[in-house]
């Protein structure tokens, strides 16, 4: 299963058909299949579900994508939630808890001692209805409800009430049976729409005319991006709707813990003129080494999986025949690098590639610069999008008030 979405995937980032093996040629049909009964139930899905969308009480803040894995959804989440606590307001974050719930432990692990709640399950507004009734919520139809948000030099603002003041949907583009209030689309800027082409033959999860639906684009890993590329793509988005507003993300690492012991918090250096196995499953390794790469090691090698892979005994077995390689050839005992993703997914099955030392790269999300836009113009914009949202003021599905009438 694991060698066919590594095709797939090498599929979906192809540009030139007739370049691919047999293999991957003879799979063509069966995918293109595939990707217009998808575009059928999508588009049926969209049709269906705006007849009538469930509302939740506090504001909906959607933090999605366009494509498959590796946009900075979740460090996305993360400073969204950072921010609001900070500013005395307390999110509620909406996630399904994809596949082990790796992201769902990281951000649990990030957020702990603030005021940020977590709700897990497929059905976001069953899981929003849930934390609602047990702590209830704050009305934010004032006028200066989130006026904390922008106070400058802010070190942190102590949250009086328990009570949840917004909501945020993690991956929440694609769930469309819950209404939002604002839409941030995160596309990746090193990979943006592969193909062009849907799931599976591509790696879209809409059309890109779906772009429409967002308020605000964040262009990820910039950082990493040649400046021609950047503004092709933001020309390209504005294209589809010209007045929506275009930023730029990457990631900072901060530090590094152990496999065994993460409180550990081991400098960045750590790994500087170090010979480096990257290991990761998730969905834009690209990024990831090219990050470590650039914290100075002498040599980095790498290992790949799908995203959300859980590692297998086979797995660790091949991973220890690389290791020893790169000891043979170098002469040293190389170190495991890998992901706060991997760690979270299964630390215990890591923890068997001793003695091997592994060490697990912390980052944040931190907005870049760029043609006028930054951090400041971002919070300013999204405040304003807030306040002038429709208010809301209780927790209903769209049927609510025609039963009630009956």
């Amino acid at each position: 299963m694991e060698k066919l979405k590594r095709v797939v995937s090498e599929i979906a980032y192809s540009h030139d058909f007739s370049k691919l093996s047999q293999l991957h040629r003879s799979l063509l049909p069966l995918l293109t299949l595939a990707s217009c009964f998808y575009n059928f139930s999508v588009t049926t899905r969209h049709h269906l579900y705006s007849l009538g969308k469930q509302r939740l009480p506090v504001p909906v803040i959607s933090v999605g994508n366009l494509t498959w894995g590796g946009n900075g959804k979740t460090p996305m989440v993360e400073f969204l939630c950072h921010w609001f606590c900070n500013s005395g307001i307390s999110p509620l974050i909406l996630s399904r808890g994809y596949a082990g719930g790796d992201e769902v432990k990281m951000l649990e692990r990030h957020l702990m001692g603030t005021s940020a709640k977590v709700g897990i399950g497929a059905n976001r507004a069953t899981a929003a209805n849930q934390f609602l009734e047990r702590y209830g919520h704050i009305d934010s139809c004032t006028n200066n409800f989130f006026e904390n948000l922008l106070l400058v030099n802010k070190v942190g603002t102590d949250v009086t009430s328990d009570k949840i003041g917004v909501a945020i949907l993690d991956d929440g583009m694609q769930h469309v049976s819950l209404e939002r209030d604002l839409d941030i689309v995160m596309v990746n800027g090193l990979t943006p729409w592969g193909n062009n082409q849907l799931i599976p033959l591509g790696p879209l999860r809409e059309p890109l005319s779906s772009l429409a639906r967002a308020d605000i684009i964040v262009i990820h890993h910039a950082d990493l991006v040649p400046e021609k590329n950047l503004i092709s793509l933001k020309l390209g988005i504005q294209e589809i709707k010209k007045s929506l507003p275009v930023f730029f993300s990457r990631m900072v690492p901060s530090h590094f813990f152990t496999v065994h012991n993460v409180g550990t918090e081991l400098p960045l250096s750590a790994v500087k003129s170090r010979v480096l196995l990257c290991l990761s499953a998730i969905g834009s390794p690209k990024g990831f080494v090219k990050c470590i790469e650039k914290l100075g090691p002498s040599h980095v090698d790498q290992l790949h999986y799908s995203d959300h892979y859980l590692f297998q005994s086979k797995d660790i077995c091949m991973m220890m025949r690389r290791l020893e390689e790169l000891h043979h050839n170098f002469g040293c005992r190389p170190i495991v690098v890998t992901t706060e993703k991997d760690y979270d997914r299964d630390c215990e099955i890591l923890s068997k590639l001793h003695p091997f030392d592994i060490l697990v790269l912390c980052s944040h999300l931190q907005f870049v610069p760029h043609n006028g836009s930054s951090e400041k113009g971002f919070k300013e914009l999204l405040k304003q999008l807030l306040d002038s949202r429709p208010r809301r003021h209780k927790l209903t599905p769209s049927t609510e008030d025609t039963t009630s009438s009956t």
